[in-house]
């Protein structure tokens, strides 16, 4: 009698503790195969398909997101129980809110559904020289000087932190490096108080600069206060308002994104191109052609998604290419597709292959994992190159993403972003 007791209470700490690593397992699943947000175009049915575990109910929260296009179903509420796919249909534009649960008692997930105009933009794969103008003079790191006396000392060290931003010298604002020096270079060796944004936060920091054995004033300091740089413009829409590149830019000593004042685009041309190889990727090498009459737009924005802002007409007048529409991620599928890219002197698309398409990725820069296939693109750089960031995606005549990265150890083969994400940044 106690053994079969014993074994009862075994069998139900057994089906507890199942029962909690099931859902637990569910739970971090769905985060990661479900995305938080996605579009549908207005009086279109979308079909979504996600692996998802048994158990798992959609529920529509509002009446302007049908789960299912059919005319049995009624208004209000809506509950579908199918983990392999599941229909949408947006009635007007707006953005709402689709549930799941597991079990029909766990609320899992809350996704908001945008329901939107369908779009049309025009993808590019025009190679556009970046010029970004930090906000702020950005600090890259600390080091040491050499004092008046010889002694090596380290001022900065525990002050300023890489990634600050000095914003102002004694409450005067700095509008670049150079009027740093000159605070710095005049104060005849008294304390500087240096407004400063770190983390998003505005704090100020006494600072006192070192007599140099130069006889100059330093604050042992690494600074810069703009970046420049060739990337591909992903597409302009009806309006003027262009996005780039895929990903942010980042300073390229401290990893950080550049947090931004402004910034423009030039013309460039591409001299030359280093293939990749195994365990070292290629890049395009170019010029930037600074002037007035080369000037191509404005840059607004440094995301995490691609750069963004607005084109000059300089720049419309040289797009050749027509508008297509915007595709959203469940129109993307496995096979055949095109990168749009200027790394043979002239506009061309290329045969790529989608390998994977990740609906729910939480990395927005890493929702496509692509390979190029082909030919004359793999003799000219061996795959995908440093530069090449932001060559628009098509499929199925629709825009649909941009080439991000590359893989390290394979240059034929790399990462993609939905355009979706770089729309919505």
């Amino acid at each position: 009698m106690m053994k079969k007791e014993s074994f009862r209470r075994i069998l139900i700490r057994v089906f507890w503790i199942s029962l909690i690593f099931t859902i637990g397992f569910s739970w971090v699943y769905i985060r990661y195969a479900v995305p938080d947000q996605l579009n549908l175009v207005v009086n279109e049915e979308e079909v979504f398909h996600f692996a998802l575990p048994p158990g798992v109910t959609f529920e529509s929260d509002s009446e302007e997101v049908v789960l299912k296009n059919a005319s049995d179903i009624p208004e209000g509420m809506i509950r579908i129980e199918r983990p392999d796919a599941i229909s949408m249909y947006g009635k007007n534009e707006g953005s709402y809110r689709v549930g799941m649960k597991f079990l029909g008692l766990i609320r899992m997930k809350d996704i908001q559904v945008d329901v939107v105009d369908g779009s049309y933009a025009i993808p590019c794969g025009t190679p556009v020289g970046i010029y970004l103008k930090s906000r702020g003079v950005m600090v890259i790191g600390t080091g040491q000087v050499t004092n008046d006396t010889g002694n090596v000392v380290e001022p900065a060290y525990g002050i300023l932190k890489s990634g600050d931003y000095i914003q102002t010298v004694d409450g005067e604002d700095l509008e670049d490096k150079n009027d740093l020096v000159d605070a710095v270079s005049t104060s005849g060796g008294k304390t500087l108080v240096l407004g400063i944004r770190r983390d998003g936060r505005e704090i100020e920091v006494d600072m006192t600069p070192v007599l140099a054995e130069d006889g100059s004033y330093k604050l042992g300091a690494w600074v810069r206060d703009d970046t420049q740089g060739i990337g591909t413009m992903t597409y302009v829409d009806m309006n003027g308002n262009f996005g780039a590149l895929g990903h942010g830019i980042s300073d390229s000593d401290t990893g950080d994104l550049v947090d931004i004042e402004g910034g423009e685009l030039y013309e460039t041309q591409i001299l030359g191109i280093e293939k990749g190889q195994t365990g070292k990727p290629g890049v395009m090498s170019g010029v930037i052609y600074y002037g007035k009459g080369t000037k191509l737009g404005e840059v607004t924005e440094n995301t995490t998604e691609g750069i963004y802002g607005t084109v000059n007409r300089h720049f419309l007048d040289s797009i050749k290419a027509d508008a297509i529409p915007i595709g959203f991620r469940q129109d993307i599928h496995k096979g055949t597709a095109y990168i749009r890219s200027n790394v043979s002197g002239e506009v061309k698309d290329y045969e790529i292959e989608i390998q994977k398409v990740d609906y729910g990725s939480i990395q927005k820069n890493k929702g496509l994992v692509l390979r190029v296939v082909d030919e004359e693109l793999l003799n000219l750089t061996s795959g995908i190159v440093q530069g090449m960031s932001g060559s628009p995606i098509i499929q199925d005549g629709k825009l649909i993403g941009a080439v991000t990265h590359v893989f390290i150890n394979d240059p034929t083969r790399g990462y993609g972003i939905f355009v979706e994400n770089m729309i919505s940044h």
